[in-house]
Protein backbone atom coordinates (compact mmCIF):
# COMPACT_ATOMS: atom_id res chain seq x y z
CA UNK A 1 0.00 0.00 0.00
CA UNK A 2 1.43 3.38 -0.91
CA UNK A 3 1.88 6.22 1.58
CA UNK A 4 -1.21 8.23 0.49
CA UNK A 5 -3.52 5.24 0.90
CA UNK A 6 -2.05 4.48 4.34
CA UNK A 7 -2.64 8.08 5.41
CA UNK A 8 -6.20 7.99 4.11
CA UNK A 9 -6.95 4.75 5.95
CA UNK A 10 -5.35 6.06 9.15
CA UNK A 11 -7.35 9.30 8.90
CA UNK A 12 -10.59 7.36 8.38
CA UNK A 13 -9.87 5.14 11.40
CA UNK A 14 -9.04 8.21 13.49
CA UNK A 15 -12.28 9.98 12.48
CA UNK A 16 -14.40 6.92 13.31
CA UNK A 17 -12.69 6.60 16.70
CA UNK A 18 -13.19 10.32 17.37
CA UNK A 19 -16.89 10.10 16.49
CA UNK A 20 -17.28 7.09 18.81
CA UNK A 21 -15.52 8.94 21.64
CA UNK A 22 -17.72 12.03 21.21
CA UNK A 23 -20.85 9.86 21.17
CA UNK A 24 -19.73 8.15 24.39
CA UNK A 25 -19.05 11.50 26.10
CA UNK A 26 -22.52 12.74 25.12
CA UNK A 27 -24.18 9.49 26.25
CA UNK A 28 -22.62 9.58 29.71
CA UNK A 29 -23.22 13.31 30.21
CA UNK A 30 -26.75 13.68 28.83
CA UNK A 31 -29.34 15.26 31.14
CA UNK A 32 -31.02 12.90 33.60
CA UNK A 33 -34.69 12.12 33.21
CA UNK A 34 -37.16 11.19 35.92
CA UNK A 35 -39.72 8.40 35.69
CA UNK A 36 -43.26 8.56 37.01
CA UNK A 37 -46.00 11.15 37.00
CA UNK A 38 -45.06 14.80 37.02
CA UNK A 39 -46.87 18.11 36.66
CA UNK A 40 -45.33 20.94 34.65
CA UNK A 41 -46.46 24.35 33.46
CA UNK A 42 -45.90 25.78 30.01
CA UNK A 43 -46.37 29.50 29.45
CA UNK A 44 -46.78 30.74 25.88
CA UNK A 45 -45.84 34.38 25.26
CA UNK A 46 -47.33 35.49 21.93
CA UNK A 47 -46.09 38.12 19.49
CA UNK A 48 -48.50 40.67 21.00
CA UNK A 49 -47.05 39.78 24.45
CA UNK A 50 -50.30 38.15 25.59
CA UNK A 51 -49.72 35.04 27.70
CA UNK A 52 -51.43 31.71 28.12
CA UNK A 53 -50.44 29.10 30.71
CA UNK A 54 -50.97 25.36 30.34
CA UNK A 55 -50.69 22.92 33.25
CA UNK A 56 -49.81 19.39 32.16
CA UNK A 57 -49.63 16.12 34.07
CA UNK A 58 -47.63 13.44 32.30
CA UNK A 59 -45.45 10.37 32.60
CA UNK A 60 -43.31 11.44 29.62
CA UNK A 61 -39.63 11.99 30.31
CA UNK A 62 -38.98 14.63 27.62
CA UNK A 63 -40.81 17.86 26.79
CA UNK A 64 -41.62 17.47 23.08
CA UNK A 65 -44.22 14.69 23.38
CA UNK A 66 -46.03 16.65 26.10
CA UNK A 67 -46.16 19.81 23.98
CA UNK A 68 -47.61 17.85 21.05
CA UNK A 69 -50.05 15.64 22.97
CA UNK A 70 -51.45 18.61 24.90
CA UNK A 71 -51.95 20.56 21.65
CA UNK A 72 -49.63 23.37 22.74
CA UNK A 73 -47.52 23.02 19.59
CA UNK A 74 -48.20 21.42 16.22
CA UNK A 75 -46.33 18.20 15.57
CA UNK A 76 -43.48 19.10 13.23
CA UNK A 77 -40.89 16.38 13.72
CA UNK A 78 -37.70 16.96 11.76
CA UNK A 79 -34.53 14.92 11.37
CA UNK A 80 -33.11 16.24 14.64
CA UNK A 81 -36.31 16.40 16.69
CA UNK A 82 -39.34 18.64 17.10
CA UNK A 83 -39.07 21.94 15.24
CA UNK A 84 -41.50 24.32 16.93
CA UNK A 85 -43.15 26.35 14.22
CA UNK A 86 -46.72 26.82 15.53
CA UNK A 87 -47.48 27.35 19.22
CA UNK A 88 -51.00 27.88 20.57
CA UNK A 89 -52.13 28.60 17.00
CA UNK A 90 -49.47 31.25 16.27
CA UNK A 91 -46.77 30.68 13.66
CA UNK A 92 -43.18 31.90 14.08
CA UNK A 93 -41.17 31.09 10.96
CA UNK A 94 -37.55 32.18 10.94
CA UNK A 95 -37.31 31.71 7.15
CA UNK A 96 -40.18 34.17 6.61
CA UNK A 97 -39.48 37.00 9.02
CA UNK A 98 -36.74 35.99 11.48
CA UNK A 99 -39.23 34.90 14.17
CA UNK A 100 -38.82 31.77 16.29
CA UNK A 101 -40.07 30.24 19.53
CA UNK A 102 -37.49 30.66 22.28
CA UNK A 103 -37.62 27.83 24.83
CA UNK A 104 -36.96 28.57 28.50
CA UNK A 105 -36.74 25.97 31.25
CA UNK A 106 -37.29 27.27 34.79
CA UNK A 107 -36.58 30.80 33.57
CA UNK A 108 -33.31 29.97 31.79
CA UNK A 109 -32.71 29.29 28.08
CA UNK A 110 -32.99 25.55 27.45
CA UNK A 111 -29.64 23.91 26.68
CA UNK A 112 -31.18 21.66 24.02
CA UNK A 113 -34.24 21.44 21.82
CA UNK A 114 -37.62 20.31 23.18
CA UNK A 115 -37.03 16.71 22.06
CA UNK A 116 -34.02 16.44 24.38
CA UNK A 117 -35.19 18.55 27.34
CA UNK A 118 -35.88 16.23 30.29
CA UNK A 119 -38.81 17.15 32.50
CA UNK A 120 -39.12 16.89 36.27
CA UNK A 121 -42.07 17.40 38.57
CA UNK A 122 -42.66 21.12 39.11
CA UNK A 123 -40.69 22.34 36.09
CA UNK A 124 -41.89 25.45 34.31
CA UNK A 125 -41.30 26.14 30.66
CA UNK A 126 -41.88 29.18 28.46
CA UNK A 127 -42.26 29.38 24.71
CA UNK A 128 -41.63 33.01 23.81
CA UNK A 129 -42.27 34.49 20.36
CA UNK A 130 -38.92 36.05 19.49
CA UNK A 131 -37.67 38.14 16.58
CA UNK A 132 -34.02 37.74 15.63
Amino acid sequence: MDTNKKRTVMLAVFLVALAAALAAVWWFNRPETSAGSKTITVEVVHKDESKKTFTCTTTEEYLAPVLVSEGIVEDNQQEYGLYILVTDGERADYAEDGAYWSLLQNGEPAATGASEVPIHDGDSFSLVYTLA
